[in-house]
C-alpha cells in the first residue's frame, strides 16, 4: 500500500453529517495512478513507487522519458510523477492504484499543493506588519521602514521585505476524508486545503 497519491483539486462545496450539521468539504480528484517505476532497497536503498497522474499526448514527452513508461508498459505517457513510500504490500509496474486503495473514509491526511499566487505585495499584506500612523503628520503609513543597523553595512538574507506574495508549497496537516466516492476517483476533504480550483494536490497518510 502506498502512503499518498496525487490529484486535483475541483473545488468547495458542503455536505450534511448523521447529526444534520453542515460540514464544509474540498472536492479532490484522486486518481487514478500508475506506477511507473519501483525503488528497491537492493538497488536504490530504499522501499517507494514513483506513480504518474494524468495522461498526455505522446508528442510532449521527450525520448528517455517515453522509454520509462514503455518500461512501464503504460499506454499513454502521464503528466504529473511523484515517488511516495511502500507502507506494505508491494507494488508491481503499470499497476493503478485507486482512491479506495489507499485510503478510507475516516482517515486524518495531510495534503501539500501550492498556494495560490498573490502578485507583488508590501509587507503589511505580507508578513502582517502593524504599519505606521494614518494621521498626525505621518508620511509612513504601509512602509517596512528599517531594513537593518549600521553595523553590518548590509541586508541580511531573510529579512522580511515587499516582494511576490504567495505560489509557494504549502502543506495543511490533520484533516480528515469524509467520503470516498468508489468509481468517480473524487474524495471529500473536510474543510480547505491549499491551491486554487484545478491544481495539482498531494494526498498522504499522517
Amino acid at each position: 500500500m502506498l502512503k499518498g497519491l496525487i490529484g486535483r483539486k475541483l473545488g468547495m462545496t458542503h455536505i450534511f453529517d448523521e447529526n444534520g450539521r453542515m460540514v464544509a468539504v474540498t472536492v479532490v480528484e484522486l486518481g487514478p495512478c500508475y506506477v511507473v517505476q519501483v525503488r528497491t532497497p537492493e538497488k536504490d536503498g530504499y522501499y517507494a513507487a514513483q506513480i504518474g497522474f494524468e495522461p498526455m499526448k505522446t508528442q510532449r514527452v521527450n525520448k528517455p522519458m517515453m522509454g520509462v513508461f514503455k518500461k512501464a508498459e503504460l499506454e499513454k505517457p502521464l503528466r504529473h510523477l511523484k515517488e511516495f513510500e511502500i507502507i506494505d504490500g508491494q507494488a508491481v509496474s503499470g499497476q493503478e492504484v485507486r482512491a479506495e486503495h489507499v485510503f478510507k473514509e475516516g482517515e486524518t491526511v495531510k495534503v501539500t499543493g501550492t498556494s495560490k499566487g498573490k502578485g507583488f505585495a508590501g509587507v503589511v499584506r505580507r508578513y502582517r506588519f502593524a504599519g505606521g500612523p494614518m494621521t498626525h503628520g505621518s508620511m509612513t503609513h504601509r512602509r517596512p521602514l528599517s531594513s537593518g543597523a549600521t553595523g553590518p553595512q548590509r541586508v541580511f538574507k531573510g529579512k522580511r521585505m515587499p516582494g511576490r506574495m504567495g505560489g509557494e508549497q504549502v502543506t495543511t496537516r490533520n484533516l480528515t476524508i469524509v467520503k470516498i466516492l468508489e468509481g468517480q476517483n473524487r474524495v471529500l476533504i473536510k474543510g480547505a486545503i491549499p491551491g486554487g480550483r484545478g491544481s495539482i494536490v498531494y494526498v498522504q497518510k499522517q
